[in-house]
Order: structure tokens, then sequence, then C-alpha cells
């Protein structure tokens, strides 16, 4: 019987809900680095999680048996366990509903990684809402307003 080969890139961006600002230097690296065990753990390999203060990204090689809802799903899931265990933030943490899932070609993969690993300096002159629709609209993905994450423009 032949062999399966594949080589899925997946870029996953999801929201703190509420959008506040509460993944801080204090923990941040830490709980990209908790993912990127998470993202092992289910058989897919992390090439890149960042992200800042009220969302994170991750890049990873999705496994052939493995659905991206699924992957999400776990990986926010024990995420916001692991902040809520720590007592990394007052009250309970949870990320918002849903996420933004894009595919990758090999060739672009050492610029999606250098993005990701870049989300200070990016932030310090685009905001997340800026950032996320902008991937929509490269990608051509329709969207309704309605049903975005929530953004609060200051």
């Amino acid at each position: 019987m032949p062999n399966t080969y594949t080589q899925l890139n997946i870029h996953c961006v999801f929201a703190v809900k509420g959008r506040e600002n509460i993944i801080t230097n204090k923990f941040r690296d830490e709980l990209h680095q908790f993912i990127s065990v998470r993202l092992r753990m289910l058989d897919c390999h992390p090439l890149a999680v960042g992200g800042w203060k009220d969302h994170v990204h991750t890049f990873f090689e999705l496994n052939v048996n493995q659905r991206i809802p699924d992957i999400m799903r776990e990986v926010k899931s024990v995420s916001s366990k692991w902040i809520n265990d720590n007592k990394y933030v007052l009250g309970k943490f949870q990320w918002q509903e849903g996420y933004g899932a894009f595919s990758h070609s090999r060739s672009q993969r050492n610029d999606v990684i250098q993005y990701i690993m870049k989300q200070e300096q990016h932030h310090s002159t685009k905001s997340f809402r800026q950032e996320y629709l902008n991937l929509l609209t490269n990608f051509e993905v329709p969207f309704n307003e309605d049903y975005l994450f929530e953004f609060y423009d200051l």
C-alpha cells in the first residue's frame, strides 16, 4: 500500500475574549512555548508561535490525520486552562470563539515565521483589527463583519 505524503503549512490566529491586553511579558513566552508543545502532542510540527497582548499566531505543519477545528479547540482549551491554573491574570481567562486559518506554501514559510516572531514590532504601527482584516482580504476570505472577533478601537 503506498504511503501518503503531505506538506500543509497552516497559520492560525485567535484572540483573547473581550480583546483585553492581558497576555503580558510576564508569561507570554511561556504561553507560546506551551502552545508549541501542545501542537507537538497533536502530531503537528510547530514552525512559529507568537503574538501580542491580545492575540496569538500559530504556524505549523498540519498532520494529515488531524483537523484544524480539533487542533484549535484543543490548543485554546488547554492554554486557557494553563493560564487560569497558573493565575497569570485576574479573574477567568478565556479565548474568543473562532479563529482565522490560512494556508501557506513552502516558499512562504520563512516570511511567515519572521512575521509571527516580530509581532511586538509589527503592532507598534498596526492594530490587531487592521492585521486581521488584512489577512482576510489578502487571502480573499469572504467574511461577515457581524461575525468577526470583537474589536474595541481606542
